[in-house]
């Protein structure tokens, strides 16, 4: 975090899913990287002040090397209120994602068609290449060097994922792979929501309330221009979607080398479009990437913020079931949001 200031906030701290069974989530996560952290309790009643839910709940909080951000908050509830988003196509309102970079694309497809074969829940795409940066530099085949990443994605009942693969470049600040682990992965580096709203006034929220640095703004992916997009978000000839990122203050709108994970995708789809809503399925309480968190400094002054905004459904400030100070609200898109007293 920044240091010198009354406030300050980092990158999406943790990724909280709803687990029934957290001794099968612990070792799929040990996979990719992740170890057991804090472990904590909370009451019906507390849970039901900080979260909305009436039920007792016990958390796990997964670390990744050093990383202070991009980590894993294992949520069991006594009594879950729905089974989450699941398979659901990642094209609806309420969705949630987190992306990983990886080493090692090929050995996550192979585990992903063997858990198929096996007659497993799980949905996954192939690893499509696609160039991020200087979509404009001419290269000639076989001759030059390919700059770009595979990404694929992968759904099972209690994760959604997508993990990428850079080939031609790196960014020091954007993820550190974890080499001894079996997938070869990085924390978290970015995570997603997708929104319609065309007039982007739900957006100044995250840049002007939360503090976060708008780095990336209406970048377009369309049916027609990117076949990883299509395929990861389901999408048919003619349409689109729109992508603004907000940053970790301490990353930069322009030297691509100070850019920084943690990182919170936006994915806007346009008004004119019939889009499912499932943020009753993407909430605490709910099975699945159900919640995101972000640490700050001066969680009294995010508070007081929050609550002269247009976010709805603020608590107050309360212990948290690692004896943090915390409290949750309701983004003007709609999204259950959690905040963190850092240290």
């Amino acid at each position: 975090m920044t240091q010198g200031q009354e406030t300050a906030i980092a990158g999406i701290y943790e990724v909280c899913i709803g687990v029934p069974d957290p001794i099968f989530a612990i070792q799929y996560w040990e996979q990719f990287g992740y170890r057991i952290g804090q472990v904590g309790e909370l009451s019906p009643a507390a849970a039901s002040q900080l979260y909305g839910v009436n039920s007792a709940l016990r958390s796990i909080r997964l670390y990744h090397q050093n990383a202070d951000h991009g980590l894993i908050r294992l949520m069991v509830w006594q009594n879950s209120t729905n089974p989450g988003l699941g398979l659901v196509s990642m094209k609806v309102k309420g969705n949630r994602w987190a992306t990983s970079l990886t080493a090692d694309l090929l050995t996550i497809l192979n585990h992903a068609e063997d858990a198929k074969a096996a007659g497993w829940s799980i949905r996954y795409g192939y690893p499509y290449w696609e160039v991020i940066y200087h979509k404009e530099r001419k290269s000639r085949p076989f001759v030059h060097e390919a700059v770009g990443v595979r990404e694929m994605l992968l759904l099972q009942p209690l994760t959604r994922q997508v993990l990428f693969q850079r080939f031609g470049y790196t960014l020091p600040h954007y993820g550190e792979i974890n080499r001894t682990c079996a997938f070869q992965t990085s924390q978290f580096t970015h995570m997603g929501i997708v929104v319609q709203d065309d007039s982007k006034e739900s957006l100044k929220f995250y840049e002007d309330v939360l503090g976060l640095l708008r780095v990336r703004d209406d970048v377009e992916t369309s049916y027609e221009s990117s076949p990883a997009g299509r395929d990861i978000f389901d999408l048919l000839p003619g349409e689109k979607f729109i992508v603004t990122t907000f940053d970790d203050p301490r990353s930069s709108q322009s030297d691509l080398m100070a850019a920084r994970s943690g990182r919170l995708y936006v994915i806007r789809f346009p008004n004119e479009m019939n889009l499912e809503s499932k943020l009753e399925a993407s909430q605490p309480g709910s099975l699945g990437m159900s919640l995101y968190t972000y640490r700050v400094r001066g969680i009294e002054t995010y508070s007081d913020r929050i609550q002269s905004s247009s976010a709805s459904k603020f608590t107050s400030i309360i212990e948290n079931e690692f004896r943090e100070k915390s409290f949750s609200f309701v983004a003007p898109d709609g999204y259950f949001w959690n905040l963190v007293e850092g240290y």
